[in-house]
């Protein structure tokens, strides 16, 4: 589902990943971890997808928001166990959106 997110600016993180072989209790975690920045203030939105890379893009109201969703001591717990058991590699960018277009046929 595409994130219904407010009129720039704001701030995306980029999240892309590969997984290593084994990865059970990945899909839960991310579930929770989704359902926690959902609480988080400043959180504007998200969306994701995953097959052979994954991607989750987080949109946040300011950078101070998306630094206190980084330093929530739940989400430090999840990144420790994902470098720990479940990803192969990942990347985090953070972009100031400036400009957004939507389209929707419904």
């Amino acid at each position: 589902m595409i994130a219904q997110t407010p009129l720039p600016p704001y701030y995306a993180v980029i999240f892309t990943s590969t997984l290593k072989t084994a990865s059970l209790g990945y899909e839960k975690m991310s579930e929770l971890m989704i359902d926690l920045a959902k609480k988080q203030d400043g959180y504007l939105g998200i969306e994701h997808a995953r097959s052979a890379i994954g991607i989750t893009i987080s949109y946040w109201q300011d950078l101070s928001s998306i630094q206190n969703w980084r330093q929530n001591t739940e989400h430090q717990l999840a990144q420790k166990k994902g470098i720990k058991e479940w990803y192969k590699d990942y990347q985090i960018r953070i972009c100031k959106v400036e400009q957004a277009h939507l389209f929707s046929s419904q």
